[in-house]
């Protein structure tokens, strides 16, 4: 998306005020959540070695900041673009029992981006899994855990309003479900990008059902890569998916606001299906895969939740620039300074 400049933008912290409720945030928000949803915290790497299958694919056409080790013949390490599939592994590594999991602080560079107030070459996100039964694998668990998500959210919305009085909450009571077949019928004639607007502008809060499925034979609502959600078995309600994305509607920029994606993890049957229809059924020999496909990795849910975004919501910021230090063309620096937005 274009670069969006609020119209009477005002900031309602200074950045050396910001950088306190930025802490603030962050330490309220994963502490809160490793409690509600029985996490514990574990180290992550910031890069996996090339070729294991470890890495997030994202889309399958993204590539890694990658580099080669002197020290080991050579061989090529890439920087994380997240840890979707290796948080997984590692549940199965520490043998963690169904309805508990683990959590831990991932960081990324990702320079495809095209940087604007919501993207940046640097993510930083709480990665997220937990184990479950095979009989969780549906619908009404996966609504459960947003729900629980979106409580934990609302409950740190309201401590920053404590904290800073003038920072009124904006998210509603509750969250919308929709599934992304619904909002293509709902509206036909608009783009992805448009029905999120229209849906969350009209509701606040929405989790978008089924993101990577085709709809109706078409294009998928958008992309994810086929290797870890779910996004192809048949949910309780007849449609395809049991994944998705939680999105708000941001009142600062206008404009939808994605701060999770999320969903419950393949089985070996979806994978299968998945690596079928993406054309990629060569990964079903990388050592993840061949693992999965083996019945060797616990049936899991699980997702990112972006650090910065969070705290640019919360804390009504107009660019993730406000709240992390990254690299900005300088074209947008000066636009952002003349608009009152101190990237930091």
């Amino acid at each position: 998306m274009a670069l969006v400049i609020p119209q009477k933008y005002h900031r309602k912290l200074l950045p050396e005020t910001t950088e306190v409720a930025i802490k603030m945030v962050k330490d309220a928000f994963q502490t809160t959540l490793a409690r509600e949803l029985k996490l514990r915290r574990v180290t992550a790497p910031l890069f996996l070695l090339a070729g294991t299958g470890l890495n997030d694919d994202l889309n399958g056409v993204e590539h890694a900041v990658s580099f080669t080790i002197d020290d080991m013949d050579g061989r090529k390490a890439e920087v994380v673009h997240s840890l979707a599939k290796w948080k997984r592994y590692k549940l199965g590594a520490y043998d963690i029992a169904p309805g508990y999991g683990l959590y831990t602080d991932m960081n990324a560079i990702r320079t495809f981006e095209e940087l604007d107030n919501i993207h940046s070459l640097y993510v930083d996100q709480w990665d997220w899994e937990k184990t479950i039964w095979k009989e969780d694998r549906n619908l009404d668990y996966l609504k459960a855990t947003v729900r629980t998500i979106y409580r934990v959210l609302k409950e740190v919305e309201q401590l920053v309003f404590e904290r800073f009085p003038h920072i009124t909450p904006v998210l509603p009571e509750d969250i919308t479900f929709v599934h992304a077949e619904e909002l293509a019928k709902l509206y036909p004639d608009k783009t992805p990008r448009e029905r999120e607007a229209i849906c969350a502008k009209e509701h606040g809060a929405i989790f978008i059902i089924g993101i990577g499925a085709p709809i109706a034979g078409g294009e998928p609502h958008d992309g994810r890569s086929p290797d870890y959600d779910d996004w192809i078995s048949l949910n309780d309600e007849g449609y395809h998916g049991l994944n998705g994305d939680i999105i708000l509607w941001n009142p600062v920029l206008e404009i939808p606001f994605e701060i999770s994606s999320m969903g419950i993890r393949v089985s070996p049957e979806s994978l299968r299906e998945q690596l079928e229809i993406r054309g990629c059924t060569e990964r079903s020999s990388l050592t993840f895969h061949r693992l999965l496909l083996d019945g060797k990795l616990p049936y899991s849910i699980g997702g990112g939740i972006g650090q910065s975004r969070l705290c640019m919501f919360l804390l009504h910021k107009a660019h993730i620039g406000e709240v992390q230090a990254s690299i900005w063309p300088e074209e947008q620096i000066k636009a952002c300074a003349e608009a009152g937005i101190e990237l930091l």
